[in-house]
């Protein structure tokens, strides 16, 4: 049976949270003027998209909003001059903003440093002056190896001040991850730190980049710059490696900003597959600054008091709209932490949102699962009333610990923002506003200029309550440009469904148009000639009370073609016994019906994960049918 076919919808949540009257009145967009943008965005898509990009500056006005006479390749705002650095920092030092707090970083071992907006410009500044000191010119790429520092936003800001490309890889990367990035993108200058603490430890750096350029790569890097974070020891290749700060001592503190072509890139983003290379995901200037722009704010409400802090790693693309780009183009403050969220002790995030007064926390669902495990008595601790908004990335998260989030966190009183988009859309995609009627566990609906739909096989509708794919219809502002060098792989992504943008993921909508993500189109379980998205199975377990988080996939089963196997993490306490699971086998049956059809359920310490903290289920199904498991450059350790 073809996996893309119709899903059955198994898990069903009525439960309906509805926003405070005061967070509706004090709302940046109401009801209203919701309403008044989705019919624009409905006539006059382009329009609305105008309207957004005139909210920024540019050098020069585009000639049309969009060029989409060589589809897939679509051109937003041709004929455009503009940097989107320049809206992040240059023009916000015209305004009040110039002495606002851009940037606030928390290191692990308590350190903290702070940045206005001209401080945070000028260091910028300095580092540009630098790099273009180091030869890098318009267009070339750096890759950005680094840990949450504020040398790596300065890095990012600065190679995109003078045009250059960025390209930054998670620090937690081999060396072979390394150099396969640094050969693909043919870099010319590596940003790295010495090391960098994590979970008590200091973990050493620019030794895995000096491994990463032996060999096939160490002829297109020219420079290398490394951070003194942890001050170990390390070796400096003379005229390659340089001291980050001798660099920008003695550099001027004023730069000129590169004009762009609204199209040129901006950066690239790796993201590894199941097989094959990591594909170079392509953003620009132009379009990328608009939609994030545009959905950041709407989304998340931005008022010129918000702290801002989304959770995430500059190395991926949340760490590039919601930690970077995002909050300084909207003038708000951003934070960074350095370490890992539960050193010394569980409380860590709570004790870093009392701190600072976070008005806006935006994390994963595995960082809240983790944290359930650990109870309420570490979020008692701290004073969280700074907190208004919350939010959720990166995969479905379920009503459970969407509700924990809600209650314990939120205080009853915060809207929990479940967000969907990929690396590939760059900017927010599906979301609820603050002013939204909230379902746990739905994105909610498709925001204004964004045409997405659950389709079949063929680009038809499913009707409400049935499960199919996930496709955007229309081009949007944000999307990536291209892959690096292979225009062949990035067709596909709008030849599976014909017409349409293929997200690879599977969803239902709901009478009310409410969109419910159940997983990968990859993670469809066919039992019985029933296809149910793992994600739904998924989050069963969760509504458990002994179950802090669960991965199901399908193995073979002579009888039914497919059955589930579920691999469970037991919250703190609990017996791992047959008596748990046969009542965990109860427990799905009731939630799920007697299509659920469990085969067996496997007891482990932990799941494995991407370094952004997604499960990785095919590694499980690896593990089970003895195939092979493919790139394992994204996977967690256990730092």
């Amino acid at each position: 049976m073809d996996r893309f076919e119709t899903l059955d919808s198994l898990l069903q949540e009525e439960r309906v949270f509805r926003p405070l009257p005061q967070l509706v009145i004090e709302a940046n967009v109401n009801p209203q003027e919701l309403g008044a943008a989705r019919r624009q965005s409905e006539y006059d898509p382009l329009g609305y998209w105008e309207e957004a990009a005139d909210e920024l500056d540019w050098f020069k006005r585009w000639d049309r909003v969009l060029d989409d006479s060589r589809k897939p390749f679509y051109r937003w705002f041709p004929g455009a001059r503009c940097n989107i650095v320049y809206n992040c920092l240059d023009r916000h030092i015209e305004t009040a903003n110039k002495n606002k707090l851009a940037l606030i970083w928390e290191g692990e071992p308590g350190d903290s440093r702070k940045y206005t907006y001209f401080e945070l410009y000028r260091e910028v500044n300095r580092f540009a002056n630098a790099l273009r000191t180091l030869g890098v010119q318009k267009g070339d790429r750096v890759v950005v190896y680094m840990p949450p520092l504020p040398e790596t936003v300065v890095a990012m800001l600065a190679a995109a001040k003078i045009g250059a490309v960025h390209s930054v890889v998670f620090a937690g990367f081999s060396a072979k991850a390394l150099r396969q990035r640094i050969n693909d993108a043919q870099a010319k200058a590596v940003i790295t730190a010495d090391g960098f603490y994590r979970n008590g430890q200091v973990l050493r750096l620019k030794d895995t980049v000096d491994e990463a350029l032996v060999g096939a790569c160490a002829d297109c890097v020219e420079s290398m710059v490394v951070v003194r974070r942890t001050k170990v020891g390390v070796d400096m290749v003379d005229g390659r490696d340089f001291w980050y700060e001798d660099l920008v001592r003695q550099e001027r503190n004023t730069a000129p900003t590169e004009v762009m072509e609204a199209h040129e890139p901006l950066f690239l983003m790796y993201t590894s597959g199941t097989t094959g290379k990591p594909k170079g995901i392509v953003h620009c200037h132009g379009g990328y600054m608009v939609g994030v722009h545009r959905t950041l704010t709407t989304v998340f409400d931005v008022k010129p008091t918000d702290i801002f802090w989304c959770t995430a790693d500059p190395g991926w693309v949340t760490g590039h709209s919601a930690v970077v780009y995002g909050p300084l183009l909207a003038g708000t403050t951003t934070v960074i932490y350095e370490g890992h969220p539960n050193y010394p002790q569980a409380d860590r995030l709570w004790n870093i949102v009392a701190k600072y007064g976070i008005s806006i926390f935006y994390t994963v669902p595995t960082v809240i699962r983790m944290l359930m495990r650990f109870g309420v008595q570490h979020t008692k601790r701290h004073d969280l009333s700074s907190l208004r908004l919350l939010g959720s990335v990166g995969e479905p998260i379920s009503p459970e610990a969407w509700t924990w989030l809600y209650k314990n966190i939120g205080r009853s009183e915060c809207p929990v923002i479940d967000t969907w988009w990929q690396t590939e859309t760059g900017m927010f995609m599906i979301s609820p506003l603050p002013i939204s009627l909230l379902k746990p566990g739905s994105v909610t609906k498709p925001l204004p200029g964004v045409k997405a739909d659950v389709v079949d096989r063929e680009g038809n509708s499913v009707e409400p309550g049935k499960g199919g794919l996930l496709v955007i219809r229309e081009p949007w502002p944000a999307m990536m440009t291209g892959l690096w060098n292979d225009e062949d792989r990035y067709r596909e992504y709008f030849e599976k469904v014909p017409g349409c943008y293929f997200a690879g993921d599977v969803a239902r909508r709901d009478e009310d148009g409410y969109i419910w993500i159940q997983g990968r189109a990859d993670d469809v379980i066919n039992i019985a000639g029933h296809r149910v998205g793992s994600a739904e199975l998924e989050a069963a377990f969760g509504a458990h009370r002994n179950v802090t988080e669960a991965a199901v996939i399908g193995v073979p089963d002579t009888i039914k073609g497919e059955a589930a196997k579920a691999f469970v993490v037991v919250r703190s306490g609990a017996e791992e016994d047959d008596e748990l699971i046969k009542d965990l086998k109860r427990h799905i049956r009731n939630e799920l019906g007697p299509v659920a059809v469990l085969k067996s359920i496997e007891f482990r310490r932990k799941l494995p994960k991407t370094r952004s903290g997604k499960i990785m289920r095919r590694v499980l199904k690896a593990e089970e049918t003895g195939t092979e498991i493919g790139d394992l450059t994204g996977m967690e350790d256990d730092s």
